[in-house]
């Protein structure tokens, strides 16, 4: 290379060959080289391009066809970048356990990262739903009672409830739209009391308690409130799953209640120490029950008024065994107490107000039509007794003779029947088959007090005999109870009688009845019974 010929004016070429020549110096040394050797010694052939997954953050960053970056490796949460030992990149998690409890990962020095699982213990339930998972606390802090589950809020009772558990009501949940359905295992709510543990809602249309597809089972409920205020809303609308469970509830109390809704087919119903207070709650059991409904130590008050019954027959209503209730009760001006028909009661004596108190806005009067619209006190399937406020079923009935019949006696000492027109009246699960006789078609009681009035016309000095005659059903046979003579008295003319009060205490079974028949001892004159002559059977 010549020194005196400036650089700025050799020819410019952008193409370099592997046989060009470089000059260089070293050591105040001119050397050469070619391209080819030059290339060979740098150790760097072609260009620096990325390789892997496309998807991936490039290391290698080319604003341009001749720029090359090299990006640096930062950390972020979780993961941290630093220089190793031998001067590498090193990425690493970045992760630490807390200071107190369990500690979730299981080594933070290892090489794998190992989290531990959570495995649900006694009293507790692990729930995973996408990318949630739930804990669920099953046992009772208060009690360590693993069959409770405490309800804090309206999903606690949503879904399919457990069976086997008692649902504990903590505080007055409003439970909105959320609907309960009591699965075919039945259910089992309870809380502290009805002051402290509500089921609320103010929702429209809506029913509290539902069925599972194709039926209910048991429901149980104590110590508890509900308030369904809604328009056309209501606290029941269940049917059992196979007319073999109960619905009972202790202590629970109706607040302002549009409708109690309804019942049905269920077997058996209780309620102890219930409330009805204000709303309209009318309670409609439908469909038959083989078993009853009993409601003692409850009270009612408060209501809004309207044409509603607090208990009534829904469709297909029959109850085999009693519905009896004691229920102390104050109604408004228009509605009613019960809204049941005999019909809806297959046995006699088992529709049972017994010990009720019943008045209307604060006034009592038992010959309000109202109170029962479609029954009364005097039907078979009645049985009220000690009701203050209400009429009460007096069993039994009476018989009057309204026209004499003379009765003719063909053998001395034999008993016959006691003739002339008998009319009776004031039968209560009594009836009278034929003339003469009252038969009880009633089950209960069965004990009864018969007493004859009669005056009885034969000839003066004769003794005359009565006596009560039962008729058993079961057997098809007569049998004899109390007997009474007396001899008959010469009275002013040709008037010829006896006098007598004939009391019996009998026992009677359904479709028995009793008769009077008389005898005249020591001879064979014919006796009549005079007008107004009666007896009487009732209960003891």
């Amino acid at each position: 290379m010549s020194n005196d010929k400036k650089i700025s004016e050799f020819l410019s070429d952008s193409t370099i060959a592997d046989t060009t020549e470089f000059t260089f110096v070293s050591n105040n040394v001119n050397y050469k080289t070619t391209f080819a050797d030059l290339k060979a010694n740098l150790g760097t052939v072609g260009a620096l391009t990325s390789i892997g997954d496309v998807t991936g953050v490039p290391i290698l960053n080319q604003p341009s066809a001749t720029s090359n970056e090299m990006r640096k490796v930062i950390g972020a949460k979780g993961v941290v970048a630093s220089l190793s030992a031998g001067d590498g990149v090193q990425v690493a998690g970045n992760f630490a356990n807390g200071s107190a409890g369990a500690q979730i990962i299981q080594s933070l020095t290892s090489d794998i990262t190992t989290f531990r699982s959570l495995e649900a213990g006694l009293g507790l339930s692990i729930i995973e739903d996408g990318t949630k998972i739930t804990l669920t606390n099953t046992v009772d802090p208060a009690t360590g009672l693993s069959g409770r589950v405490v309800v804090t809020q309206a999903s606690d009772l949503a879904g399919a409830l457990d069976s086997t558990k008692e649902y504990f009501i903590d505080g007055i949940i409003d439970m909105g739209a959320q609907q309960i359905t009591v699965p075919t295992g039945g259910l089992s709510l309870a809380g502290y009391n009805f002051d402290l543990s509500k089921l609320t809602t103010s929702e429209a249309g809506y029913t509290m308690f539902t069925s599972a597809a194709g039926g209910s089972g048991d429901f149980l409920g104590r110590d508890f409130a509900v308030e369904v205020t809604g328009a056309g809303s209501q606290v029941y609308d269940v049917v059992d799953v196979d007319g073999t469970n109960a619905i009972e509830t202790a202590r629970v109390n109706y607040n302002n209640c549009t409708s109690l809704g309804t019942i049905d087919g269920y077997r058996q119903g209780l309620e102890s120490g219930t409330g009805r207070f204000g709303g309209t709650p009318t309670l409609t059991l439908k469909n038959p029950w083989a078993g009853g409904y009993f409601i003692e130590a409850s009270i009612v008050r408060g209501l809004t008024d309207g044409s509603y019954a607090l208990y009534s027959a829904g469709t297909g209503f029959t109850m085999t065994s009693r519905f009896r209730t004691n229920q102390n009760v104050d109604l408004p001006a228009s509605a009613s107490f019960i809204d049941f028909a005999p019909a809806n009661f297959t046995n006699p004596s088992t529709l049972q107000l017994d010990g009720c108190i019943l008045s209307r806005d604060g006034v009592f009067n038992a010959s309000d039509t109202n109170i029962a619209p479609n029954t009364s006190e005097n039907e078979l399937t009645s049985a009220w007794a000690d009701n203050i406020g209400l009429h009460n079923t007096f069993v039994g009935g009476e018989t009057h003779i309204t026209a004499e019949i003379t009765t003719t006696i063909t053998i001395d000492g034999t008993y016959v029947d006691l003739a002339g027109t008998y009319t009776p009246q004031s039968l209560v699960h009594f009836d009278s088959p034929s003339n003469g006789q009252l038969r009880l078609i009633g089950t209960i009681p069965t004990a009864y007090r018969v007493e004859a009035e009669l005056v009885l016309e034969s000839t003066s000095g004769d003794t005359v005999s009565a006596k009560v005659v039962i008729y058993r059903a079961a057997t098809a046979s007569f049998e004899d109870s109390q007997s009474l003579s007396r001899v008959v008295n010469n009275l002013q003319g040709s008037r010829n009688v006896a006098y007598m009060t004939l009391i019996a205490n009998v026992v009677l079974n359904q479709n028995d009845y009793v008769k009077i028949q008389v005898a005249n001892i020591g001879a064979t004159n014919n006796i009549t019974a005079e007008l107004d002559s009666y007896f009487i059977v009732e209960a003891r």
